[in-house]
């Protein structure tokens, strides 16, 4: 598996490629309406069967990559260890540990060490946001309402 420290951004050829490429790319798989369709290689003349969701899911790579964002493929069902999940949500290991033991995350024990489902620590890392974008909303009210926002 990549560590966090190995995801790059694209390079600016790779992101104008993506940009340049993801209008006719998007056009041809809106078209496609069957599990799954054939492509085509053109250096090697090869064709292969692709799953209709992997092209769609290629066409979020494409606009990530475009936008300039790293793109990282990780399988759901993986399981991280504690230090891997703390980079992920942006803080310490020790931290982690005491969202774990409070049940904020589930997790599960493999001897003595943790093991996090990814998606688990994605939801953690989603509510998270979620949480801190409605704080500041209540802060922002409070403010306003205090008079001491103007506007």
């Amino acid at each position: 598996m990549i560590s966090v420290e190995q995801i790059r951004r694209p390079s600016k050829l790779e992101q104008k490629t993506a940009i340049e490429s993801l209008p006719a790319f998007s056009s041809i798989v809106s078209g496609i309406h069957s599990e799954q369709t054939e492509i085509e290689i053109e250096e090697t003349g090869e064709r292969i069967k692709i799953p209709a969701r992997a092209l769609i899911f290629l066409g979020d790579i494409l606009k990530a990559m475009g936008e300039g964002k790293p793109v990282s493929i990780v399988p759901m069902a993986t399981e991280v260890t504690t230090q891997k999940a703390a980079e992920i949500i942006g803080c310490s290991r020790p931290y982690l540990v005491k969202l774990l033991e409070r049940g904020a995350i589930d997790f599960v024990k493999v001897g003595k060490h943790r093991r996090i489902k990814f998606e688990d620590v994605l939801a953690y890392r989603e509510k998270m946001k979620a949480d801190q974008k409605n704080h500041l909303i209540d802060i922002m009210g409070a403010d306003e309402e205090l008079g001491l926002y103007d506007s």
